[in-house]
């Protein structure tokens, strides 16, 4: 059915004023202390230090630029994402944090509304509007409160999910932003590269190499010694001394904080588990109902992690929606989990305590009960599971 041009105006009237109105919070609103209160504070200081050809995990250098920008504690916001795709965050050393911040936040809503209407269209353009959901979706807000990147993160998988299958090469490439943070995805990395090799889709492969051989050269030509420096900052175990809530990081806290190797063990296990699940489906593998599952196990077995970083799980939660309903299961699970998540966010809980621990899992239940992996009603479906599963 065409739509009434009145219709389209109205929306994009709406678009307008609401990214106006973004605008103006920002511009008015913001001073140099609560722009540095985000992360978005370390990728515009490794920025700077990129454009000028220096050291972006150098914490001299960082913590004077976010000084300047108006920090007011004596220890630098750098980054832990390997350097692959450093060149993206060079346009931000071209203006102030302020105005970085304003341009980020409007890029990340943007990002975030595409791939939400995306999932709508993969999900085969239903007339409920579950999918708005997202707009509430609490590791999102988290994450555009503190102006992380895991929208980006969301997003590459949408557009893998969108076209895996008629444009092999590009959803390849769209998966460059993932490696950002590499630990969020080891086992789905192993599935995919099974998958690549059982359907023989190397296009896939190929649009992923290209990407990161682009980026990387890209970001050497900024800071030839950018990969050194990167692995100087890791060895100095910064990022493993921090404690994030995740089951690996809480089980090493409480039982061996100095054997490292601990935190690990999951995600070990995770991967070993992941080509096992795609080879025993090999033959009736989806990537929007098997793929979902690795990724939801990938993001609880991960040895470090956040709550915004679970915005990337919110194609799985929104399918299982859409499998509840079609199956006549409740929705009040979900409806709990999401929102005892965003009553958590809204109070303030801070994202650095051990709070956030049951998030991941109950994502994961979720799941399994909305496509009837747990809980089916009779043997029969329980036994249709297994198979399908």
């Amino acid at each position: 059915m065409k739509k009434s041009p009145w219709r389209v105006l109205a929306a994009a009237s709406m678009v307008t004023a609401t990214l106006c109105y973004i605008v103006a919070l920002y511009s008015f609103g913001l001073d140099g202390k609560s722009v540095c209160q985000r992360d978005y504070i370390e990728y515009w200081a490794a920025g700077k230090q990129l454009v000028r050809g220096a050291n972006p995990y150098d914490p001299a250098a960082i913590l004077r630029l976010q000084r300047a920008a108006g920090l007011d504690r004596n220890e630098p916001k750098i980054s832990f994402s390997p350097p692959v795709a450093f060149f993206l965050l060079v346009p931000l050393s071209l203006v102030s944090a302020k105005t970085g911040l304003i341009l980020w936040m409007l890029l990340l809503l943007g990002c975030f509304s595409a791939s939400i209407w995306l999932l709508w269209l993969i999900n085969g353009r239903p007339d409920s509007r579950f999918h708005l959901f997202g707009y509430l979706f609490a590791p999102a807000l988290a994450c555009l409160s503190f102006a992380q990147i895991g929208i980006f993160l969301l997003l590459g998988i949408v557009l893998f999910l969108y076209l895996h299958n008629s444009r092999p090469f590009l959803a390849g490439a769209v998966l460059l932003p993932c490696v950002m943070k590499p630990h969020l995805f080891l086992p789905c990395a192993i599935a995919l590269l099974f998958w690549v090799a059982s359907r023989k889709a190397y296009r896939v492969l190929a649009g992923f190499l290209a990407a990161l051989a682009i980026s990387c050269a890209l970001t050497t030509y900024l800071d030839s010694h950018v990969w050194s420096q990167y692995f100087q900052m890791m060895n100095n175990g910064v990022a493993l001394n921090i404690y994030a809530p995740t089951l690996c990081s809480t089980a090493r806290l409480l039982f061996s904080r100095n054997v490292v190797w601990t935190e690990f063990i999951l995600e070990a296990a995770a991967c070993c588990w992941a080509p096992w699940y795609f080879w025993t489906r090999r033959n009736r593998w989806s990537w929007m109902d098997h793929g979902l599952l690795v990724l939801l196990i990938a993001a609880m077995c991960a040895p470090y992690g956040w709550f915004f970083d679970e915005t990337m799980l919110f194609p799985a939660v929104l399918a299982g929606v859409y499998r509840a309903v079609d199956s006549g299961r409740s929705l009040l699970p979900i409806g709990l989990i999401a929102g005892a998540a965003l009553i958590e966010l809204i109070a303030g809980v801070y994202l650095t305590t051990p709070f956030y621990l049951w998030t991941t899992p109950a994502w994961l239940i979720w799941y399994l009960y909305a496509t009837g992996r747990i809980g089916a009603r009779s043997g029969q479906a329980r036994s249709d599971a297994a198979i399908g599963g």
